[in-house]
């Protein structure tokens, strides 16, 4: 392993907020530097950052397949993960190495944790880009210890209450219940969901509807920081376009809304409280540009990340490991 001396510079050229040094960049001490053969002189230094900083871009290292890409997240020595109990659509790359959400390219994903909509997530994530898009295609992050500084008390409170996710899966609507539990079985899908506290209903037309009281606020197990860490403005019916939501509310009802959001006493949450949660996300949005062989490794709960519409071909691949139980 090469044992070079790496070069840091604060972060690359990025909008958002000033005070922010989210993502740290690294760089290679030569030219062609491979990532995997930097392993051993990155580690360490990425084990002291990332807890400070929540997130790490690097830049410039030779990552010539996304199996080299798969070795050095390995290298960490966690077992990667598989994306189960899924909310988006994805494709398995090889073992341990997904597609990044394949929602078409002119749709905005906001700011979210990987897998805050229930009690077991990943505590580290790493994106790898293979092609960066032509146009936009940027993987915006931001800093969840800041967000949850700046939400205002009566939600935050509200909100550290917990919340109560309710899923309706598949006709037509969204991700099959198939798909999100990678079984035909609805036994396994009742053998996974009751460890996790996940309450199944099976529906007369035989499709799936979930709930799940889960937590709204966290504190990282590790730097004891609290955080941000839900994905309620993703799964709340405030995220449809009005249009959409009035049909939708016409032709199933609220109850079999494709996934929605509670409060943990079974309150609606008000839009208005959604409408703050998401202004302050953008306050907190820090964008980089994508270039081809860029990885950017995070604490999925110290950092959140979104995706920006795009145009032209993108190809950016995702690894995920060191699954950690919270509690809700």
């Amino acid at each position: 392993m090469d044992q070079a001396v790496l070069r840091v510079a604060s972060c690359p050229p990025k909008s958002g907020p000033d005070d922010s040094l989210l993502p740290l960049l690294f760089e290679p001490a030569y030219a062609g530097q491979s990532l995997v053969d930097a392993f051993d002189a990155l580690a360490p230094r990425i084990a002291d950052v990332l807890p400070e900083v929540g997130g790490v871009l690097l830049r410039g290292f030779a990552v010539p397949d996304v199996e080299r890409f798969r070795a050095f997240a390995a290298a960490f020595g966690d077992p990667l993960l598989s994306y189960e109990f899924g909310s988006t659509p994805r494709s398995t790359v090889s073992a341990g190495i997904y597609t990044s959400t394949e929602y078409p390219a002119h749709q905005h994903i906001p700011l979210h944790n990987e897998q805050a909509y229930t009690r077991e997530w990943p505590m580290r994530i790493w994106f790898h880009c293979v092609t960066a898009a032509a146009e936009g295609g940027q993987t915006p992050i931001a800093d969840s210890r800041a967000i949850y500084r700046q939400m205002p008390d009566a939600i935050r409170e509200r909100f550290a209450q917990g919340l109560i996710y309710v899923r309706n899966y598949g006709n037509g609507l969204d991700v099959p219940w198939q798909d999100v539990f990678n079984t035909e079985d609805p036994a396994a899908v009742e053998a996974y969901c009751a460890p996790r506290g996940i309450t199944c209903e099976w529906k007369d037309d035989g499709e799936l509807r979930t709930t799940q009281h889960c937590q709204g606020v966290a504190r990282h197990p590790d730097t004891g920081d609290h955080v941000w860490f839900n994905q309620a403005h993703l799964f709340h019916v405030s995220n449809l376009a009005p249009e959409v939501r009035e049909s939708l509310e016409d032709a199933v009802g609220v109850e079999n809304l494709p996934r929605n959001v509670l409060y943990a006493d079974g309150a609606p949450i008000p839009d208005a409280d959604l409408d703050t949660v998401r202004r302050l996300l953008q306050e907190q949005t820090i964008v980089f540009d994508w270039r081809a062989g860029d990885v950017l490794m995070l604490d999925n709960m110290l950092a959140a990340h979104a995706r920006t519409p795009f145009s032209g071909a993108r190809k950016v691949v995702v690894a995920m490991a060191r699954s950690y139980a919270g509690s809700a």
